[in-house]
């Protein structure tokens, strides 16, 4: 549970704004203070309860990070972010929270509420730290001792005034695995992301050209980058989600570059059905297995590849040509 009154994040946040680092996420500065008043956000808010969910898939390998480190290592596999191979985690979380929403309301009658999964401009590590859910780590995600930070958070804003709860100590210590990790140094200092050499976000957010001196960089990361998680110490403690929406699916897991290229619109969206993957759409999903590919063909992989790019060139895109051409040319 916490309050409302997040003044003191105010400054970081315009300073983030003002030197660019949200990139084309226009949608962080359209709503100027409000992510830090969330009074204003929805007026009449007094307290929020915060929620974290795990998603680490029930059946991942007890060394899973040892083995997410390995895909790294073969470059002509597709690397799709952890939280993005199951169900559309939007979907699955609002439902969860409104019915916590409901049994609260049975219990103390009705409750003014609304509730947000990463779907409005709330600050939700921020909410999340100081109602006890954990500490921001250096690469600027929540973490908590019992849970790592494999998990989404969500908020109820309410209109009635709740205890609000201690935040916990951080513990990160001197560590900085997340920084030195980084394939693009994106983490610029500890807890300070600039989002625009973010992996994840030039994957998912970003609609325009991958930057040039980026895309060697990218790797085999198609749809999202954990790596800053998997070095993590803190993730050995992360727990299995105990739902199934969150399950690996066939085809998002482990799976081939040149596999995943051969969809055409139509598997994309049969594939991608009810997946947060869908948001990016055909023409970014070939784009960022173009620059994968690209770099398969510099680390030596060749197996039709380059037939692959240069029969993607038949009527492609300007964006999609441009990814194309220089994927050939590595």
């Amino acid at each position: 549970m916490a309050g409302v009154d997040l003044t003191s994040a105010e400054p970081g946040l315009l300073a983030w704004l003002e030197r660019g680092f949200h990139g084309d996420m226009a949608y962080m500065a359209t709503h100027g203070l409000k992510r830090a008043r969330p009074a204003e956000l929805v007026p009449g808010t007094v307290s929020v309860i915060t929620a974290r969910m795990d998603y680490l898939p029930g059946a991942m390998p007890e060394d899973w990070q040892m083995q997410e480190l390995a895909r790294l290592q073969r470059p002509a596999e597709a690397i799709v972010s952890i939280y993005a191979r199951g169900r559309d985690y939007h979907k699955v979380l609002r439902s969860r929270l409104q019915k916590l929403t409901d049994r609260i309301q049975r219990e103390i009658g009705p409750l003014g509420h609304r509730v947000f999964t990463d779907s409005a401009p709330v600050l939700e590590v921020e909410l999340a730290s100081r109602s006890g859910q954990g500490w921001r780590g250096k690469h600027t995600l929540m973490l908590n001792r019992e849970a790592g930070s494999m998990f989404f958070l969500g908020e109820i804003f309410v209109a009635a005034a709740l205890p609000a709860s201690s935040p916990v100590s951080e513990h990160c210590g001197r560590c900085r695995a997340c920084i030195d990790v980084c394939p693009t140094q994106a983490i610029v200092a500890p807890y300070r992301l600039d989002a625009r050499r973010c992996i994840s976000y030039l994957t998912i957010e970003h609609q325009g050209a991958i930057p040039l001196e980026l895309r060697a960089l990218v790797g085999n990361r198609i749809y999202g980058c954990d790596d800053c998680q998997v070095v993590c110490p803190w993730n050995k403690f992360a727990q299995r989600s105990a739902l199934p929406d969150f399950d690996e699916r066939a085809g998002l897991s482990g799976q081939q570059l040149l596999t995943l290229f051969a969809w055409n619109e139509e598997d994309f969206m049969r594939h991608t059905e009810g997946s947060p993957i869908r948001r990016i759409g055909h023409g970014r999903w070939l784009r960022n297995i173009a620059v994968a590919l690209g770099n398969a063909l510099r680390s030596g992989a060749e197996d039709g590849i380059r037939d692959a790019l240069t029969q993607r060139l038949d009527g492609a895109s300007e964006l999609l040509r441009e990814h194309l051409l220089w994927a050939l040319a590595q």
